[in-house]
């Protein structure tokens, strides 16, 4: 199938400059949690990067609408598969759901999992504040995929995880000196090597507060 009619799908990949690969994303404005968590003083939203900078240009902003309106095309998990296949490096197969945007419910989890499923060889990671709803997808389905990492973040700068994100599974912070130390600020902005927010065995990744 060509490329541009997955593309018609599930619209076109992102592409963070700090991480290797590719990703996708939603607008912020569509997050659950986050875009209450926005709105309070101290709280890692009220500080997100995807809403501002790059992510403000009308063509971005196009993008990721149009990502969001077609998360439930019926061929979103079949063509979605195919596309990131299609785009994902073999030497380096990494790939983060959600650089901007979080998860629109159980549903949404599960359509992911199905695409990790599908897709063995690469490593996925999706970082989210909807704690709840992930609670209720491990109770509905059970373990999530081997390849598939979701990073529970803790809602306030410098704070660690609650006890209930960290019985479900690994976690990030911003700012609070607890677990593994995200080594970006001190190599461009860049992840280089490293690949710990992808690695299940690293239960804590705390990123620099800025």
């Amino acid at each position: 199938m060509p490329k541009n009619n997955l593309e018609m799908t599930c619209g076109t990949l992102s592409r963070p400059s700090k991480m290797p690969g590719f990703g996708t994303s939603i607008p912020t404005k569509y997050c659950k949690t986050g875009s209450r968590l926005a709105q309070i003083e101290g709280t890692v939203c009220s500080q997100c990067y995807a809403m501002r900078g790059n992510y403000l240009y009308e063509v971005v902003q196009n993008a990721l609408e149009y990502r969001y309106k077609q998360l439930k095309d019926p061929n979103w998990v079949d063509h979605m598969t195919k596309l990131i296949e299609s785009k994902v490096n073999p030497r380096d197969p990494y790939f983060r759901i959600h650089d901007s945007g979080d998860w629109q419910g159980v549903w949404h989890i599960r359509n992911w999992t199905l695409v990790a499923d599908n897709l063995q060889c690469v490593r996925f990671w999706a970082p989210t504040k909807e704690t709840q709803m992930l609670s209720v997808y491990l109770k509905k389905f059970g373990p999530l995929p081997s390849n598939f990492v979701v990073r529970l973040s803790a809602y306030r700068l410098g704070e660690r995880p609650s006890n209930a994100q960290m019985r479900l599974g690994p976690t990030s912070t911003v700012g609070a000196s607890f677990g593994y130390k995200c080594p970006a600020p001190n190599q461009g902005n860049k992840c280089g090597n490293c690949r710990a927010c992808w690695d299940s065995t690293v239960n804590n990744v705390d990123y620099k507060k800025k």
